[in-house]
């Protein structure tokens, strides 16, 4: 099990260098490469050629790629400082960028705003997972039968609808309709029934979208399983039906529901601007889409970072699951 973790925090660590290398190409070299200056992207919309140039000594972008790369990637470890235009800026570790448009460091404006992207998130996850994988099952054990058709066809919809619509329906019935939600985001250390009450719409409406996937892969998956020779086997010995179906046949179902369980969270914290406009969530969607009509790119960039490693974590959990629901894992 030690060996098995330490090649995928390897693997993860591996990653995350590819990432960092790839985000500066996007942000800088690419840029550059079309015509564009990557100094005049940083400065904003309205700047004169004094400020540029003086994003461009900050930025050190009249240095080596290598150099660049090299101080881009240790000041997300180490912290940076920016020297141009006759001043000096510390951004401190981590290091996630420097808006030089609102003069301030990118880390406190991604840190303000994660976690509530994060619990929107992990909420609507644990949601989508209860009622996905129960309803899968359930369709499964009882094949053919109103339950299975009725559920299947409830998925069907729950695919096909998009986030945007649901959610505005919903906020129709359940906020200006009924009134049975206020809608109004309120931070945790505020209140936590606020919080709950800004957050409870959004993972309903994700659980929704996302449980009808998983409640076809799951009922796919434990019909498939359930037809295994060591399924016939364990009912011949005599086995309870219960403990064939949450001993084996759930063990060989939850993997690929993992599989997908790593993706999509780490897609929905990516992805997060469509949600989170819908709801008015102050998370990092809201935050990027500020920065598209401002042009702030450093914001931009602090969140696709972010939002990568967000990526790396969630996969490295999915990995180390694994390992414990199918211990032949650790020998790949």
């Amino acid at each position: 099990m030690l060996a098995y973790l330490i090649r995928r925090l390897i693997a993860a660590a591996v990653m995350l260098v590819v990432i960092i290398v790839v985000v500066f190409g996007i942000f800088f070299l690419i840029p550059k490469w079309a015509g564009i200056d990557p100094a005049a992207n940083f400065v904003g919309k309205q700047a004169d050629p004094a400020a540029i140039e003086a994003v461009r000594q900050k930025l050190g972008l009249a240095e080596p790629i290598h150099s660049q790369v090299w101080e881009f990637f240790k000041g997300i470890f180490a912290g940076r400082t920016y020297v141009g235009g006759g001043d000096v800026t510390n951004c401190a570790a981590p290091c996630f960028g420097y808006s030089f448009r609102t003069e301030q460091e990118i880390w406190p404006v991604l840190m303000d705003r994660f976690p509530v992207t994060l619990a929107l998130a992990l909420g609507a996850a644990l949601l989508w997972l209860l009622l996905g994988v129960s309803a899968g099952v359930l369709s499964a054990l009882k094949r053919g039968s109103v339950w299975d058709r009725g559920a299947m066809v409830i998925a069907l919809g729950g695919v096909s609808l998009p986030i945007y619509f649901t959610g505005m329906v919903s906020a129709a019935i359940f906020i200006y309709g009924l009134g049975w939600i206020d809608g109004q985001f309120v931070p945790l250390e505020e209140s936590f029934s606020g919080w709950m009450g800004g957050l409870i719409l959004p993972w309903i409406t994700l659980a929704f979208l996302y449980a009808a996937m998983y409640a076809r892969i799951t009922r796919a998956t434990m019909l498939e399983v359930l037809g295994e020779d060591y399924i016939r086997t364990a009912r011949a010995k005599g086995l309870a039906e219960k403990t064939v179906i949450s001993k084996h046949a759930m063990r060989s179902t939850m993997t690929p529901v993992l599989t997908m369980l790593g993706m999509d969270i780490g897609a929905l914290i990516g992805g997060a601007i469509l949600t989170e406009t819908t709801f008015n969530l102050p998370g990092l969607g809201q935050a990027v889409l500020q920065a598209i009509r401002t042009q702030d790119l450093p914001v931009i960039l602090g969140v696709v970072l972010i939002t990568s490693i967000a990526v790396i974590i969630a996969n490295l959990v999915v990995d180390i699951l694994y390992s414990v629901i199918d211990p032949r894992v650790r020998l790949a």
